[in-house]
Order: structure tokens, then C-alpha cells, then sequence
């Protein structure tokens, strides 16, 4: 394996999309050569203009792609999954509640190929964890329960946004995603569960969540939602 794509879904992150950018480049991942895919979901802030000016900082290859509206996280990553050549695919946050010093813990099964799709998860106690909302965690549990039952996986956290795949898996999957905004956790996982030959693995992750008033994004509805995508995904997905 040769080149890691990591995907960079950006909603408002112009504070915090540079040092991203910097751990990024610098993060230990077996020597692999970065393809990094940012993706601006029609931000309102200065993101262009910031990731502009990472362009003309930075020689490794960066790509970017613009949403001229607000469509959801799940759009802006098909689109980095569907430009991204990597032999390992990888989806980093914008806002560093995951940490790229963990790539090599990520992507680690695949490399070794142990794995064709590795899950981050928050609740197995590998690193940091800053503690935040009780219900936050009481959700996640229940909609990972629900997502084990229709696809007979053990999980612990379906709904990490830290996730990693074999390049030519994921891009085999992306052009049926059809989750716009955070149902693309449950729907990314169906589609890999409904292939008996993928091989899953799930790693401890660190995580350094954000309150509400430091930009988290996802809101009470968006758990309903979820909830109405499993079902969705796992019963009705002829895919």
C-alpha cells in the first residue's frame, strides 16, 4: 500500500481547519503518501478562503471541493470518497475531535490486511477522553444496538465518525450512499454488513468532543433520524 485519501468534510471550520491541516501532514501513518479531500459543505465563514490559502502553503497534494449550499456531512463525504485514488480511505473531522496522531492505530488492521473496514470507536478507553454529555452517550449505545441487530455485528460505536477502509471497498460502495447528512453512519455500515466477505475490525480511539457552543452540529433530531435510517438502510436497501 502506497497512498492514504483522507476525507475532510468542512461545515463552518475556518478556526479550526488549519491546525487540522497541520496534524494532518505531520501524523504518522506507515510512511504512506497523504491524498487529503476537503470538502467545503457551503460554508458561510472564511473556510475557502482559508483552505485557499492551505493550497499555496502546502506542496503535498490537496484537493477541494466546493457545495455551493449547505447539503450534509453524508453528501460532502460521498463526493471525497468518490475523488479519493488512496489504497487506504480514511474520514478525519474538521473540528479535531478525533486525532490524526491515532492514523496508525486506524488504519493499522488494513495495512497489515487484517481488515477491510476498521470503525474508531469513543468507548473503549484507548486514549483522552473528555467527558461531556451523558445522554449524547445513552443515544449512541442505543442506535449502535439497534444497527447490530440488523446487521449481526458486535460493535461498540456505530456512530463514530472515525472511520477507514480498504480504498477499492469504499469506492466499490459510494456511488449507492444517499444519506445527506448524519445518516451516512448508519447506511455506510449496512452497506458494508450486507457483504459477508468484508472483514471488520474496531479500534479505541481518543476523543476530544465539543459542546454545543463550540460548533457541534448535531442536534436531539438527528438521533430520530438515525433511528428512521436504520431501518431504512438495513430493510428497504436492495444494495
Amino acid at each position: 500500500m502506497k497512498l492514504l485519501s483522507i476525507v475532510i468534510p468542512t461545515y463552518n471550520e475556518a478556526e479550526t481547519l488549519p491546525q487540522v491541516i497541520k496534524e494532518v501532514m505531520t501524523a504518522p501513518a506507515f510512511n504512506l503518501k497523504k491524498e487529503i479531500i476537503i470538502i467545503d459543505d457551503g460554508s458561510t465563514d472564511d473556510t475557502s478562503r482559508v483552505v485557499k490559502l492551505l493550497q499555496k502553503t502546502y506542496t503535498q497534494k490537496l484537493i477541494f471541493i466546493f457545495h455551493n449550499q449547505n447539503i450534509g456531512k453524508g453528501a460532502a463525504v460521498k463526493d471525497g470518497l468518490l475523488k479519493s485514488t488512496g489504497d487506504v480511505v480514511l474520514i478525519q473531522d474538521a473540528d479535531l475531535e478525533y486525532t490524526p496522531r491515532d492514523y496508525e492505530r486506524l488504519i493499522g488492521p488494513i495495512v497489515q490486511d487484517k481488515a477491510d473496514i476498521v470503525y474508531g470507536s469513543r468507548f473503549q478507553g484507548a486514549g483522552e477522553h473528555r467527558v461531556l454529555y451523558f445522554w449524547h452517550t445513552v443515544v449512541n449505545n442505543c442506535l449502535t444496538l439497534l444497527s447490530n441487530i440488523f446487521t449481526n455485528l458486535n460493535l461498540t460505536d456505530m456512530e463514530c465518525g472515525f472511520k477507514a477502509f480498504r480504498g477499492s471497498t469504499v469506492r466499490n460502495l459510494a456511488p449507492a450512499l444517499r444519506a445527506q447528512r448524519f445518516g451516512f453512519e448508519p447506511e455506510i455500515t449496512a452497506l458494508c454488513a450486507k457483504n459477508k466477505h468484508n472483514r471488520f475490525f474496531e479500534v479505541g480511539i481518543s476523543y476530544f468532543g465539543r459542546t454545543y457552543s463550540e460548533g457541534k452540529h448535531i442536534r436531539w433530531y438527528d438521533g430520530l433520524k438515525a433511528v428512521i435510517e436504520i431501518i431504512r438502510f438495513n430493510v428497504f436497501s436492495s444494495q
